[in-house]
């Protein structure tokens, strides 16, 4: 079984989609999971409890979880002199705390079996030092500090941590974002193109993959940086 946080909607309902095209089992968690087809429970994953619920119910069940991929999350592109104290804390709590409960809660699910991959989610915006998305780029670059390390720490269990950074995906998290501020963006990666989900589901199957075990600890920016 693999976990998929942030299942419903972006990035990670695209995860979930490949996956199942794929033949794995896949666990979503999200806010809201009506109408998902496939086995999901609802979670706000900034929630500690909540996700203590969801360890227990899945420990409950005996569940062989093999991956955790941690795709929950919101953007805000804002200055950071002008950014709402609600908004700072909204990102910081659901980006960095909600991969961080994540990973304390679910991790020890693949500790049993002394195996398994897990993949949080940060953004290529931390790599480039982007303008406008200081307190975004403030709560990944938490995310991708605490993969490295955690990484240090899963791999006595055979549990590899990695992150990947997108650029500017075509999904619901650019809704007022305009075009211009788009291309901008993907002018400063190694190669200044728009990637579709398909190539974040590429690297999410690598990173799954057994053939990638000596992968781990690692940052992979979707385009370069």
């Amino acid at each position: 079984m693999i976990i998929v946080t942030g299942a419903s909607r972006g990035l990670g309902r695209a995860v979930c989609d490949r996956l199942i095209a794929n033949g794995q089992e896949v666990f979503g968690l999200a806010r809201n999971v009506d109408g998902l087809p496939f086995h999901a429970m609802p979670c706000d994953m900034s929630d500690y409890d909540q996700v203590k619920a969801v360890a227990r119910e899945l420990r409950k069940q005996k569940a062989n979880v093999t991956g955790l991929i941690n795709a929950a999350g919101v953007a805000a592109m804002n200055l950071a002199i002008t950014t709402p104290q609600s908004t700072t804390e909204r990102v910081i709590r659901i980006n960095l705390l909600g991969t961080i409960y994540s990973c304390q809660l679910l991790a020890p699910l693949m500790m049993r079996s002394n195996a398994g991959s897990i993949i949080n989610f940060s953004t290529i915006a931390v790599a480039l030092g982007l303008k406008g998305e200081s307190i975004y780029v403030a709560s990944k670059a938490g995310v991708e500090g605490f993969s490295r390390t955690f990484a240090r720490e899963m791999a006595d269990f055979g549990i590899r941590v990695n992150c990947v950074a997108p650029g500017p995906i075509d999904t619901a998290l650019l809704r007022g974002i305009t075009g211009d501020q788009i291309d901008k963006i993907v002018s400063q990666q190694i190669f200044a193109k728009q990637y579709t989900p398909d190539a974040v589901c590429d690297i999410v199957e690598l990173l799954l993959d057994p053939r990638s075990s000596a992968i781990t600890g690692e940052v992979l920016n979707v385009g370069g940086a």
